[in-house]
């Protein structure tokens, strides 16, 4: 036990996701009185496309497996893989406490009824479209594949290193297609 205990030491950086958590949800709940809407004109020229609820989902497993492939097979990448998605989300997190911010994209009535419109329905009711700009999909995202990038276990591996370009770029055009966010939320991410 103390062995593995030793090897994983490094775990203690998990416990700022509890402060993230508390705080995003904090955000997520509280009554403000006045947002600024985060828009551009390129977001009407856009469209709608459930399909994409997909990649969109697959973020999640992007993310987890990312950080717990570093946490798992190299410390010192690890750490910074941590220190780059720490500061991000932690500016992301000021941002929105400072600049409560919103988009107002989606779209009133879903013009398909699918599997994938019915889950993005639950998905609207869930997550609202307040704290978008910048996006913390987006750079996550950016985030999982810079260390992949950048990662000398990958240098020889042109599968993963495009596999994750492909899934990084199809997660950043979820976030628009889907009307979560504004093209201006992934610039700024």
């Amino acid at each position: 036990m103390k062995a593995f205990i030793k090897k994983y030491s490094h775990a203690w950086i998990f416990s700022y996701f509890i402060i993230y958590l508390i705080w995003f949800f904090w955000l997520e709940q509280r009554q403000v009185s006045e947002y600024v809407i985060v828009e551009s004109i390129l977001d009407n020229k856009i469209p709608f496309c459930e399909v994409f609820i997909i990649p969109y989902f697959l973020w999640f497993l992007y993310l987890y497996f990312g950080v717990a492939y570093f946490f798992l097979k190299d410390r010192k990448e690890f750490y910074k893989l941590a220190a780059m998605m720490t500061i991000g989300l932690t500016i992301c997190l000021i941002i929105y406490t400072v600049w409560p911010n919103m988009q107002v994209l989606r779209p009133e009535v879903m013009i398909r009824k699918n599997i994938f419109t019915n889950i993005l329905g639950w998905l609207y009711r869930f997550d609202t479209p307040t704290n978008v700009c910048p996006s913390i999909h987006i750079y996550a995202s950016l985030v999982i594949h810079a260390a992949v990038i950048k990662s000398k276990h990958f240098v020889n591996n042109k599968h993963i290193r495009y596999g994750s370009a492909i899934l990084c770029i199809c997660i950043c055009a979820s976030t628009v297609f889907l009307k979560q966010h504004s093209i201006l939320d992934v610039v700024y991410a």
